[in-house]
Formats: structure tokens, C-alpha cells, sequence
């Protein structure tokens, strides 16, 4: 016995349509159905609604935790694994919610890069207001360049991203615009230092601030890198730091 065929329906209305035994069978109920079908066909889609507007706050919160997520990324896979898709997964949310907020990867990579020197800049800033003696250059230099070693996690995974960013300004110009910019603040607060220690009597009569503030801060960035890759111990590059010190500042 033959399985009874499902009446057909309308579809548009879902109105049952009448059978018949030539011709193409029909598809709707009546002319209007039809006509209102012709017109949803012609009709553009709707776009997708855009993402509401976030309050200020939350704005940067959640900027900051995708900024976190690329991060984490770079110091533990390379910057080089930090695909838009890869930093929403990392970050919790949908890559839609990473467009959203950044108008593209380029953007996303050097807003993170901003956000990291500012979070390194309050937390350094913070360590060395917290100086008992804040008016000793030794121990403020002191403070000042043990912010390039990975003494905590912070700053182990803030100089692994910076490594990560190095890598890549070597072959995206754009981003190394903003890397490796022609300022140097660190340089000059070490200069600083070391200027007013030898104007106060505090330092060595001969010594020359910039070049000896080029000297510091580069050869820290490098101590600080061997730290990370344990060719050094915290404790040996700080043996290194104090020989330094007492040279320009002698006790």
C-alpha cells in the first residue's frame, strides 16, 4: 500500500492548496500570496543591527581586557599567533565584539602596545613613589631600572611582550613607527638623575649623564632579556646594577 503524500501548503500563509492532476502543482493559495511573495523577494535585507553602544566605562574595560588577551598571546605563542579569531577566543568573547572595537588587527596590535606602556608606566610610577628615600638618587636609579627586570610576573610577561613587538617592527614599518619612536623618556629621567646628583656633589665630577643614561638603560633592557631567558639570575644582574652605581654614585 502506497504512503499518502503530505498535503502541500502555501508559503506564505501555510494555507492548504488544492490538489491538481497536470501542470506544475501550485506554490500559492492565491494571487495576493503570490504577490506578497514577489515583494519580499524584491525587498533589500535588513542589516544586522550594529553592537549597542557601550558607557564609557564599559568601553574601556572591555578594550582593556582584548588589549590583556594579546597580551598573553604574544609572550607565551609569539605576536605572530595573535590573528583577530585566535584574540577573541583569548579574550572570551566574539571576534565581532573585537571589530567592534577596533577597526582592524594593525589597529588592535598598536592600541595594545599603547595600553601595555601606560599599565608599565603607572605601576613603575607607583613602585617609585613608594621609595622611603625618594630623594636618593641611588636608590631612585635603582628603582627606575629594576622596572626592566622580571622581578614579578608583571614584568616578566611585560618584557616577553615587548620581545614579541620587537620581532614584528622588523618587518611591519608601520608598527615599528610606533615601537620604536624617536623619543626617549627613560633616558632622559636617568640623565636627570644623574645631572642633579652631580650638581648636588652626589656623583662623580666627570661623568657624562646622557652617555652614561644611554649606557644604563641599554645594557638593563639586555640583562633584563637574559633574565627572561634564564642566562642570568635576578641576583647576578643585580651585583651588575650596584657595580654600576657606585661608580657614578659613589657611598
Amino acid at each position: 500500500m502506497r504512503d499518502e503524500k503530505k498535503s502541500a501548503v502555501c508559503r506564505v500563509c501555510g494555507a492548504a492548496l488544492p490538489g491538481t492532476t497536470r501542470g506544475r502543482p501550485p506554490v500559492y493559495c492565491s494571487r495576493g500570496c503570490q504577490a506578497k511573495a514577489y515583494r519580499q523577494r524584491k525587498r533589500p535585507p535588513v542589516p544586522a543591527a550594529p553592537a549597542p553602544a557601550a558607557e564609557p566605562g564599559t568601553r574601556a574595560r572591555r578594550r582593556r581586557e582584548i588589549a590583556g588577551a594579546v597580551w598573553r598571546i604574544a609572550a607565551e605563542r609569539g605576536l605572530h599567533e595573535a590573528s583577530m579569531r585566535e584574540i577573541a577566543v583569548e579574550a572570551g568573547v566574539s571576534l565581532r565584539v573585537v571589530q567592534y572595537h577596533f577597526d582592524s588587527k594593525h589597529d588592535l596590535l598598536v592600541s595594545a602596545l599603547r595600553m601595555l606602556h601606560e599599565e608599565n608606566d603607572r605601576r613603575a610610577r607607583a613602585r617609585v613613589e613608594a621609595l622611603r628615600s625618594p630623594d636618593d638618587p641611588r636608590a631612585l636609579l635603582r628603582a627606575v631600572l629594576e622596572e626592566f627586570l622580571p622581578l614579578d610576573e608583571q614584568r616578566r610577561t611585560a618584557l616577553r611582550v615587548f620581545a614579541a613587538y620587537y620581532a614584528r617592527s622588523l618587518t611591519d614599518p608601520e608598527l615599528a613607527a610606533v615601537f620604536l619612536h624617536d623619543e626617549q623618556p627613560l633616558e632622559e629621567l636617568v640623565a636627570a638623575v644623574l645631572r642633579g646628583a652631580r650638581e648636588a656633589g652626589r656623583a662623580a665630577p666627570d661623568i657624562d649623564p646622557s652617555r652614561e643614561a644611554d649606557l644604563l638603560v641599554s645594557g638593563i633592557t639586555g640583562l633584563g632579556m637574559d633574565v627572561v631567558h634564564t642566562r642570568r639570575t635576578p641576583a647576578s644582574v643585580s651585583e651588575v646594577v650596584d657595580y654600576h652605581l657606585e661608580r657614578l654614585l659613589p657611598a
